[in-house]
């Protein structure tokens, strides 16, 4: 460090001479008036025994850059120098860029600030195997599901009075967040702690290398598929698929000290409270109204449930999902992204709260995956819960157990990535409207609609399975099994002819296909040589007579709120 930095570095902490350039969107380090503005460090390498890492005053790890910047040579000629000029991003644009992760517990994006220095921030995340549980990590180009896991382990410095005396660890608050492939919404599932389920089987990875598999359980709270039986993350992702059949891209666990830490580096969230609140076994003591918390209070309002509501999970699933929603709007405003010291601090806590799935364990794979979060409007974040009844099993009423007449249909709405706030999509109103009119006009009667049926991805014995239900139940005579599609298909279709439009229109009917799954285009032979439609069936086939028009509005919850929305818990 020269002298101009020792100089300062005594009075200044380095992260408060970062500030924002509005022409560029990126962060500069402004030394004097006159002195050369440095960009953004790039990564630092690691603190090694004979190079002891630098702190600043304030404790936070100093960020590299108060050196003396070499002269850079030109670039050879004709090689594009790598320095490029920076478009001008609007101001909406860098809001949505700084707050990518703020959906998935906010810790995704905390970690995408690890752009400030990446390298040190390496060091910080702890990661464990998935076990081969998950997708085998998200996609850019696909919906996105992530597992939030929070878990009662009391370690850590100050949780000596939290949880349960000598426990392994519970998965006691649980979000399934459902990202939409084209990132206009998302979906955050709390899923109840004492929701009755069954636990899988599962293979884990010991610390020797070898795999263990844990035997499964049933009818056992949620809370159990975590620390029990030695039982670690990848299995609580187990039964989640197996509660709802939606299978789980990637997971993140954080403990006590993760909301302690991060409403602290924040400087507080605002919650509504809409009585007044002394509940002795969290500790929470509030007056109605409005407050700002962090730290200890703001793990005494996560925790609270004697208090709220009808005194249980469900009460305070309802406060932690009102935390979120306010720790998210704080992430995104101003005072947080506009201030280097703020994001410095958000880096460095959120990267050691975090215990991420083996896919996740780098800052530039969490930087990913908070960018494409960083896609989505906060307005359309619903929180909701799982339909859930108190389990008719007790006669003091502990647990719940699934609304088999609600959840389903939850859990479909997912899966076909259904929004459940009401989002303008950009899609043309050209070709909804040409979508939708393939399915209007005459049809032909069942008897006449003469189909070949392939199979381009469905379960095995699918196309023989419709063949039957055609022909037996619905009076589809001239139809048959032509075996294999050339190429798997996501999405069933169906193809014909424009003078068989008709017979389409009757085969769509039966079906229950919609009018994307219609493609006109030239008829086949069937195997008598005559003119036929064809009917491909898709991964998306879930048995004969079962619809496969995808609904465009979610089912009705019970509670529902955006991210965007203040609410007073009461």
């Amino acid at each position: 460090m020269d002298a101009q930095g020792r100089g300062r570095a005594d009075n200044i902490d380095p992260a408060d001479q970062w500030v924002l350039n509005p022409n560029t969107g990126e962060y500069e380090l402004r030394l004097t008036p006159s002195a050369p503005q440095s960009a953004v460090p790039g990564p630092r390498r690691p603190t090694t025994p004979s190079t002891p890492s630098r702190t600043a005053p304030s404790g936070t790890p100093e960020v590299p850059g108060q050196r003396r910047r070499r002269a850079e040579p030109e670039p050879p000629p004709g090689r594009r120098s790598r320095r490029q000029p920076v478009k001008k991003k609007s101001k909406a644009k860098k809001v949505l860029l700084w707050t990518g992760g703020s959906m998935a517990f906010v810790l995704v994006a905390v970690s995408a600030a690890g752009y400030l220095y990446i390298k040190h921030l390496n060091d910080n995340i702890t990661s464990v195997s998935d076990d081969g549980a998950s997708t085998g990590g998200f996609s850019k180009d696909k919906a996105i599901n992530l597992l939030i896991i929070g878990t009662d382990k009391r370690t850590g410095k100050g949780n000596e009075g939290y949880g349960d005396a000598g426990s392994v660890g519970h998965a006691d608050t649980n979000i399934l967040l459902h990202i939409s492939k084209d990132r206009s919404n998302a979906t955050a599932l709390s899923i109840p702690r004492d929701l009755i389920v069954d636990v899988p089987d599962c293979p884990t990875e010991q610390s020797d290398g070898t795999t263990k598999v844990i035997a499964g359980t049933q009818n056992v709270r949620f809370n159990t598929s975590l620390g029990q039986d030695d039982r670690t993350p990848s299995c609580t992702v187990r039964t989640v698929t197996e509660l709802t059949g939606i299978k789980p891209d990637n997971f993140m666990v954080a403990d006590f000290n993760a909301v302690k830490t991060l409403t602290d580096a924040v400087g507080g969230v605002e919650v509504c409270l809409g009585k007044d609140i002394d509940d002795k076994q969290s500790h929470l003591k509030l007056s109605k109204g409005t407050h700002k918390i962090s730290g200890e209070t703001a793990l005494a309002f996560v925790r609270t449930r004697h208090s709220v509501g009808f005194g249980g999970d469900l009460s305070r699933i309802q406060l932690q999902q009102q935390f979120l929603s306010a720790l998210m709007r704080k992430l995104s405003s101003n005072s947080t992204l506009t201030s280097p010291t703020k994001l410095l601090k958000l880096a460095e806590v959120g990267t050691k709260s975090l215990t991420v799935d083996s896919q996740l364990d780098s800052i530039g794979k969490l930087k990913d995956l908070g960018l494409e979060l960083g896609k989505l409007n906060p307005k359309n974040l619903t929180f909701t819960t799982i339909p859930v009844l108190d389990n008719p099993a007790e006669a003091v009423k502990a647990t719940v157990v699934l609304n088999e007449s609600k959840a389903p249909a939850v859990f479909q709405a997912i899966k076909d990535d259904v929004s459940f706030t009401a989002v303008k999509k950009k899609q043309a109103q050209a070709s909804k409207d040409a979508a939708a009119a393939r399915l209007k006009g005459s049809k032909s009667a069942a008897s006449e609609v003469r189909v070949r049926i392939l199979n381009g991805g469905a379960a095995s014995g699918s196309a023989q399975e419709t063949l039957s239900w055609l022909q037996n139940d619905e009076g589809v005579l001239k139809s048959e099994n032509a075996g294999n599609a050339p190429a798997e298909l996501a999405k069933t279709t169906l193809e014909y002819a424009p003078d068989q439009a008709d017979q389409a229109r009757e085969l769509a009917s039966l079906m229950g296909l919609s009018g994307s799954a219609m493609k006109p285009g030239k008829s086949v032979t069937n195997s008598q040589g005559l003119p036929a439609i064809t009917l491909t069936l898709g991964k998306d086939f879930q048995g004969a007579g079962v619809s496969l028009t995808t609904p465009t509005k979610a089912p009705e919850v019970d509670t529902k709120t955006t991210a965007d929305k203040v609410t007073c818990a009461k």
